[in-house]
């Protein structure tokens, strides 16, 4: 080993004790005793469902049971719905919404829809036996005023103090990210779409 390479490595050696000692520093100040997390997936991007539903296939390698309610996205068959039904004794799913808003045309239905999809939510998040809930699409209901976003907060604020809590789609209120405890905002850089190229099955649903 020339002189160089073995100058390098020393230095590399001394950067990664120094970072694994600032680490541990910093682990030492955490605490594992964590409440129930409210996590929030929203932006223009792809990715905020199949993120949740990645935390799904998570919490159920720790053996926890999830409920998931889907607004919004009505009968559509999904990949992760026929997945997750596979596991009957640990997820509770529940696909409550009428369509897409442009499909229903009747703001009345999607209130009602929504109005009921809520309804199942608030079983889930006081269901001690769920550990994870996941509410796809909830912020689409909400863009749209189907539900008061004062009653929602409230309700969230309320729930059982170790509920974990997946909120996934667009333009999430800003009232709702002011109570969560992690936002994650999906990018739009490019995409399939744009160029012509339909949902694929296994990629997109």
């Amino acid at each position: 080993m020339s002189d160089d390479e073995d100058r390098k490595n020393q230095e590399h050696k001394a950067a990664m004790q120094a970072l694994k000692a600032e680490r541990e520093a910093m682990m030492a100040e955490k605490t594992d005793e964590a409440p129930g997390l409210l996590l929030v997936h929203t932006g223009d991007g792809k990715g905020k469902s199949t993120a949740a539903f990645g935390m799904v296939a998570r919490a159920l390698g720790w053996n926890q049971k999830v409920g998931i309610v889907q607004y919004i996205k009505g009968k559509w068959i999904t990949g992760e719905r026929q997945f997750f039904k596979r596991f009957p004794d640990s997820v509770r799913y529940e696909v409550m919404g009428e369509g897409f808003t442009w499909d229903t045309q009747d703001r009345a239905r999607d209130i009602a829809a929504a109005e009921a999809a809520w309804a199942t939510s608030l079983e889930m998040l006081h269901d001690p036996e769920l550990d994870l809930v996941i509410l796809d699409e909830l912020n689409i209901a909400l863009r749209y005023d189907y539900l008061d976003i004062a009653k929602v907060v409230a309700d969230l604020q309320a729930r059982p103090r170790d509920k974990h809590v997946v909120i996934t789609g667009r333009n999430a209120k800003p009232e709702l990210l002011a109570i969560a405890d992690l936002v994650t905002e999906m990018t739009l850089v490019k995409h399939p779409f744009e160029q012509g190229i339909k949902a694929q099955r296994g990629i997109d649903f």
